[in-house]
């Protein structure tokens, strides 16, 4: 005869194997379901100042305030597996090497956005289903018109200002040239991988944030990587402060 502790592990093996199965077919499930995000970000102006960028900054430093217009899509990376969308908006510049006479590209995020979806909110605020909790107040009055409710996933920005400030470690970003923005995300779900995207890649990788490769495995075909997302090259302007609008900055290219 077994003890009561033996059989207290055999169940409990067995109710982890249980686990480990439907977490396992909950995250291969989610695989053909097809994704097609789009983006589509525009400068609306920069502007580089000297000071410092943080008040915690002993030194002061060039950095370089951007404004942008963003519009996407994506909701097509919300299905019954995704708990939240982590969208973030990066500029990317060149600068030249200090060992080398080589130039070095840098990346650093200047906004960035929590997106959770409806099955996240019920479960973080499960009275909310229920109707508990609610507060009392007045009844719109019959010819209020009521907004209509968004759409998770879709973002609509305008003239919108950076979360963050962004330094060049040699210290200076004036006139600094070959600047875009980028649009990425990064899908969390209940269950499985998380999920990189962004734009200028083909496809959609797991655990990883590099270009997916020409042979791409068979999910990934299902998974289109992010259309669009991308701004067009710009400058950074002189340190004076004076802002450069989009227009402007093309004309300046061309």
């Amino acid at each position: 005869m077994h003890s009561t502790l033996v059989r207290a592990q055999n169940v409990f093996g067995f109710f982890t194997t249980i686990i480990f199965v439907v977490s396992a077919l909950i995250a291969s499930s989610v695989l053909f379901i097809p994704q097609s995000p789009s983006a589509s970000i525009n400068l609306r102006n920069v502007q580089v100042v000297r000071g410092r960028a943080h008040y915690y900054s002993t030194q002061k430093s060039e950095y370089a305030h951007i404004k942008f217009d963003l519009d996407a899509d994506l909701s097509s990376l919300f299905n019954w597996n995704t708990k939240q969308v982590f969208v973030y908006v990066s500029a990317k510049w060149a600068s030249p090497s200090r060992s080398s006479n080589n130039t070095t590209m840098n990346e650093a995020v200047i906004w960035d956005v929590i997106l959770p979806s409806s099955s996240f909110s019920s479960v973080t605020k499960p009275w909310a289903r229920l109707g508990l909790g609610k507060q009392k107040g007045k009844k719109p009055h019959p010819k209020q018109k009521v907004k209509p409710k968004e759409k998770i996933g879709v973002l609509n920005l305008r003239n919108q200002k950076p979360k963050y400030q962004i330094t060049d470690p040699s210290g200076t970003l004036a006139e600094k040239g070959d600047v875009t923005l980028a649009v990425a995300y990064n899908v969390q779900p209940w269950v499985g991988a998380l999920v990189w995207g962004g734009s200028g890649n083909d496809g959609v990788v797991l655990d990883a944030g590099r270009k997916s490769s020409s042979s791409r495995r068979w999910w990934s075909r299902r998974w289109e990587g992010l259309k669009g997302g991308r701004s067009e090259v710009f400058s950074f302007p002189a340190i004076k402060g004076k802002k450069v609008d989009a227009t402007a900055a093309a004309a300046k290219k061309a």
